[in-house]
This record gives structure tokens, C-alpha cells and sequence, in this order.
């Protein structure tokens, strides 16, 4: 339980740190970085990069491009296909800021095994539907949205204690 408090824990002051950042979270500065480091991502590769449901980064994504942060664009050698790139401004919301939490578990999830990550993934599965929170949505970490109520909803809803 130790080290699910410290990572709770680092996500939050990650957060924290990032929201002092004018105008940017500590998910959008994230998504932000991952735009950086491979421009002309489409929204599904950055899902992908993100470790991230499609709909999620939808929807910080259109955050950052109503923030002037991001721009989307048609590809030019497929149309149907998105490309986002930093802004001036963008780029200017990245430079300097330190890693976040969520990148530096992402690398580190990175270094384990498939199989240890496959477990990993398994059992956090499996400890949530056990505490009666396997519905609750999974956005990106400190990330406010339109989720947020059916999260609240999903948190409060009883649940039948585990027999003894």
C-alpha cells in the first residue's frame, strides 16, 4: 500500500506543480510533451503514447487546441488522418518545465517485462472491481472533465463488503 500512497502522492504534487504553470495541467503538460517529442502524431498514436483511452485524449486535445497549445490539422498524405503539432505557444508551455509524474511512470512501467506489466495491469484490475471502483472512468491522472461526475457517482456508489 506504500507505493500506491507514494505514487498517488508524486501524481499530485505533479499536478500541483504544473497548475502553476499558467493554463496547464500536469496531464495536459503530459500530452503536451508527447506532441513535442513526435510531431504529427495522430490522436490515436498519442493514445497509444499515453497509455490513454482514444476518448480521453480527445478531450484534453480539444482543450489545448481552444487553448492555442496544440494545433490540429488534416494530414497531408491522408486527409481522414489528424496531425497535432505544438504551437509557438505550446512549445513555449513545455520549455523548461520539469518531467511529470505520469512520464516518469510511464518510463518507468516501460522497463518491466511485458509480462510484469500484463500482471501489473491484471491485479490493479482486479483490487478495483474487489473495492467496487472498477467503473469509474480512466482519464488521464488530475485531469478535470466531463467524467468527472460519473467518477464522483462511481466512487460513491455503495458496495457490498467482502465477506469475513
Amino acid at each position: 500500500m506504500n507505493a500506491l500512497r507514494r505514487a498517488v502522492r508524486a501524481l499530485g504534487a505533479s499536478a500541483h506543480a504544473a497548475g502553476r504553470r499558467p493554463g496547464v495541467s500536469g496531464a495536459q503538460l503530459f500530452v503536451l510533451r508527447q506532441i513535442a517529442a513526435a510531431p504529427g502524431l495522430s490522436p490515436g498514436d498519442l493514445a497509444r503514447r499515453t497509455l490513454a483511452g482514444q476518448s480521453t485524449v480527445s478531450e484534453v486535445v480539444g482543450r489545448l487546441v481552444a487553448a492555442g497549445l496544440v494545433e490540429r490539422r488534416p494530414s497531408a498524405a491522408d486527409a481522414r488522418r489528424a496531425e497535432l503539432t505544438l504551437t509557438a505557444r505550446g512549445r513555449r508551455a513545455v520549455a523548461g518545465a520539469p518531467p511529470t509524474a505520469q512520464e516518469r511512470l510511464a518510463a518507468g512501467l516501460a522497463t518491466l517485462a511485458p509480462a510484469d506489466r500484463d500482471a501489473l495491469a491484471t491485479l490493479l484490475d482486479a483490487w478495483l472491481a474487489a473495492a467496487g471502483l472498477a467503473d469509474v472512468p480512466a482519464t488521464l491522472f488530475f485531469e478535470p472533465g466531463r467524467s468527472d461526475a460519473a467518477s464522483a457517482a462511481a466512487v460513491a456508489r455503495p458496495r457490498n463488503p467482502p465477506s469475513a
